[in-house]
């Protein structure tokens, strides 16, 4: 058995990319128990620092498109609450487990998930935009899951932290999830889905991306 990283990941890379299929497969075979399947997926990759690969914006959108079909027994609103909970909760979860562990789970350089240099990029976050940093992590994946994280370890008080939580997911969930509903079903984008997916994930990473390539260059 192949337990590669190409071969372990690349079911979640044909998930990704072939979202709105699976979706439908997964409403077709479990009904209105997709939302416990949706509300698990964002807890976990919100709230579970081990999680970051998992979709979260594509996911939200993908879900807010299939409930505007006629035949989908989804409904928008309740696809928002269900993420809106999800987000608030794991983000939640996120920053007790930050707040008991701490940063000690950080000192291995060649972990994939453990390594310390997402902890130093969501540090760098932190330090340029304070408290906001929650809202804005909402919208890039692995420093979404790091944040929350990184606040329980000490950057942010409780009753703030849930604060910039609260309005993060509002933002995030209602943008993505009413997006999708909106304009999922428009023929250009039908016709051009996974390439919207993929400039999606794109538009993501980018901003961590450039934070990067500006401190290395800072750098002495």
């Amino acid at each position: 058995m192949d337990f590669s990283p190409i071969a372990l990941f690349a079911p979640l890379v044909d998930f990704i990319m072939h979202i709105d299929i699976h979706l439908l497969s997964l409403a077709a075979d479990y009904g209105l128990w997709l939302y416990l399947i949706l509300f698990l997926i964002v807890f976990a990759e919100t709230g579970l620092v081990v999680t970051p690969f998992l979709p979260g914006d594509s996911l939200i959108f993908a879900a807010g498109s299939l409930a505007s079909l006629a035949a989908s027994a989804l409904d928008p609103h309740i696809l928002f609450l269900v993420f809106f909970s999800a987000a608030v909760l794991g983000d939640t979860l996120n920053y007790a487990i930050g707040h008991k562990v701490g940063p000690r789970v950080f000192d291995y350089e060649k972990s994939l998930i453990f390594n310390p240099s997402h902890l130093i990029k969501t540090n760098h976050f932190f330090e340029k935009y304070g408290g906001k940093t929650i809202i804005i992590a909402r919208f890039i994946p692995i420093v979404r899951t790091f944040a929350p994280f990184v606040a329980g370890i000490g950057a942010m008080t409780y009753h703030r932290f849930i604060l910039f939580n609260i309005v993060g997911a509002l933002l995030w969930v209602a943008i993505f999830c009413y997006s999708g509903y909106f304009f999922g079903q428009l023929p250009f984008v039908q016709e051009n889905f996974k390439l919207l997916i993929l400039a999606i994930i794109i538009l993501s990473i980018l901003p961590p991306i450039v934070e990067y390539i500006k401190h290395r260059r800072l750098q002495p």
